[in-house]
């Protein structure tokens, strides 16, 4: 069975992949869309989070349609030697406004929810149900995907919206808590833990409880168990939950990039979400990665699907060679600072200017920041570090489909 021939499919529908729908849907209304999505909602159960400064005046103009928390007064961090409070602005948006805000934009016969990609190549898309999608320029922005071609660990994390009867009286985000014990078990050799709390409204909070761990476990038992103790220590153990969210993102400490990128490769099929490469390596972070990126697409959108495929592989690489610096940080994270110390990593760090940590996430540090970032006494012994310098990590596998109920 075909349907009938468009401009461009998406395959994939969430940060990724419903940006560079908008994007198109505002510079190209002409164009002929459709957005293929396996899951009921647009954007999943997730909640993207970045600073103000992360974003081009163009950046924030796509944005500025969804509904988003703002904290203009900065954010806080703590750990064991300190708390402070940075001045840049701070940005949240739910998956759930997301949704709605595309879905409120765009026509609804644009987006295909519940309907899973069979396959794909360069001249359309066959969903699971043998419907055919024939389309120009085919874009992949399905989730990323574990490969023996890259290294490194894990971010594992649990969030949950707590409504609360009393108003809870924070005014800004904290957004990394590391003064939060580092030695609770975690049945994985230790992690770095923070825990992430963002003030939505009066009575509404969100908490996260996230560590850096080596292997892709994750026991939402226990870290149901730690927000539980972390909201008993500021009153908010009786608040209704109202939410949740939990995950693992990958941290790269290295790889082969090219032999991902064949790996993954299909021929004249665009890749431009986590699957091609485009993440933070040590952050994990993507709202400005996926924010430009969208935008290239829509300027290029003439281009055939083969051009673009090549132009983001191009691009992809470019991105590989060029966050190769948050790499090694990452290798010194893991392999060079014992699990329960790494939080000595991060405290240093946080006493750096502003500045400076604002461009580290969005993976535009200069010259003169990497050289700050490493100037000084450093976290971990000099000999440590140099070892990890040349280690690389094991190959990140796919993590187990069992996990511990909460």
């Amino acid at each position: 069975m075909s349907g009938n021939s468009i401009d461009v499919a998406i395959v994939g529908g969430g940060l990724a992949g419903g940006l560079i729908a908008l994007a198109l849907y505002r510079e190209r209304p002409e164009l002929r869309l459709a957005v293929v999505e396996s899951g009921k909602t647009i954007g999943g159960n997730h909640r993207w989070s970045w600073f103000d400064s992360d974003l081009s005046k163009q950046g924030r103009a796509l944005l500025e349609t969804f509904r988003q928390n703002e904290w203009n007064e900065g954010y806080d961090v703590a750990f064991p030697k300190y708390r402070r409070t940075l001045k840049t602005g701070y940005r949240s948006m739910s998956s759930a406004d997301f949704h709605e805000g595309l879905t409120r934009l765009m026509p609804d016969e644009i987006f295909r929810l519940g309907c899973k990609a069979e396959s794909m190549d360069a001249r359309g898309v066959t969903l699971d149900d043998g419907e055919r999608i024939d389309a120009r320029t085919v874009i992949d922005c399905r989730s990323f995907t574990p490969s023996q071609h890259l290294r490194g660990g894990w971010q594992i994390f649990m969030g949950r919206h707590i409504r609360l009867n009393d108003a809870h009286g924070i005014d800004r985000p904290t957004i990394m808590d590391a003064s939060v014990d580092q030695l609770a078990p975690y049945g994985n050799g230790g992690a770095y833990r923070f825990v992430y709390v963002l003030p939505l409204a009066a009575h509404d909070v969100f908490v996260e409880d996230t560590y850096y761990a080596d292997q892709a476990k994750l026991d939402r038992g226990a870290l149901s168990s730690r927000i539980d103790a972390y909201a008993r220590q500021y009153g908010w153990q009786d608040g209704a939950i109202v939410g949740h969210e939990h995950g693992l993102l990958p941290v790269l400490t290295g790889g082969d990039f090219s032999a991902y990128q064949q790996e993954m490769r299909i021929e004249g099929v665009a890749m431009a979400g986590a699957r091609g490469g485009f993440v933070h390596p040590l952050t994990s972070y993507t709202m400005p990665i996926a924010v430009e990126n969208a935008l290239t697409i829509a300027a290029e959108a003439d281009l055939t699907g083969p051009q673009l495929a090549a132009l983001f592989e191009t691009r992809a690489r470019k991105h590989w060679r060029k966050t190769g610096y948050y790499r090694m940080l990452a290798r010194f994270l893991f392999f060079a600072a014992d699990p329960e110390r790494r939080v000595d990593i991060f405290q240093r760090f946080y006493g750096l200017r502003e500045g400076l940590i604002e461009r580290f996430y969005a993976a535009r540090s200069p010259l003169r920041d990497k050289v700050r970032v490493l100037w000084g006494k450093p976290p971990v012994t000099i000999p440590r570090a140099i070892a990890a310098m040349f280690k690389r990590g094991k190959p990140l596998k796919k993590p187990p489909q069992t996990e511990t109920p909460a």
